[in-house]
């Protein structure tokens, strides 16, 4: 299930895009890996379908997805393009951690910090 946090500073579709990936990684599309629809995402979610197309066009560039005319999106099937979301993130992570660390946040502050997020993820998960 997507959500939107519109206090996150993120863009919509950038919300969008990474929901899909997460839940793309997590195999939440079944065995033929068909999307929702553009239309139906943003009724449920509702926002602006230009919004949600944008997502599954940045998706569909980066290898995550192929859009089928008259039958949909689909995963590729290629775990290539969620990997390489993944070891996107955990880079980012290395250098925000090589940040703190140049200016003076102890590693127990750093790994505090990742376990609340955590926390904090798995309490919003329970609510959905």
């Amino acid at each position: 299930m997507l959500r939107i946090d519109y206090k996150s500073g993120l863009p919509i579709y950038d919300q969008i895009y990474r929901g899909i990936v997460k839940m793309a990684a997590a195999g939440a599309f079944g065995g033929d890996g068909q999307l929702p629809s553009v239309r139906s995402v943003a009724q449920e979610l509702g926002v602006n379908p230009n919004t949600v197309q944008k997502a599954y066009g940045l998706l569909e560039r980066d290898g995550v997805i192929c859009s089928l005319p008259g039958k949909g999106s689909f995963l590729t099937g290629e775990q290539n393009a969620v990997d390489k979301q993944r070891e996107e993130a955990v880079q980012k992570v290395r250098v925000s951690a090589r940040e703190a660390l140049d200016c003076g946040v102890a590693l127990g502050e750093l790994l505090s910090a990742v376990q609340a997020e955590d926390s904090r993820r798995k309490e919003s998960e329970k609510h959905d």
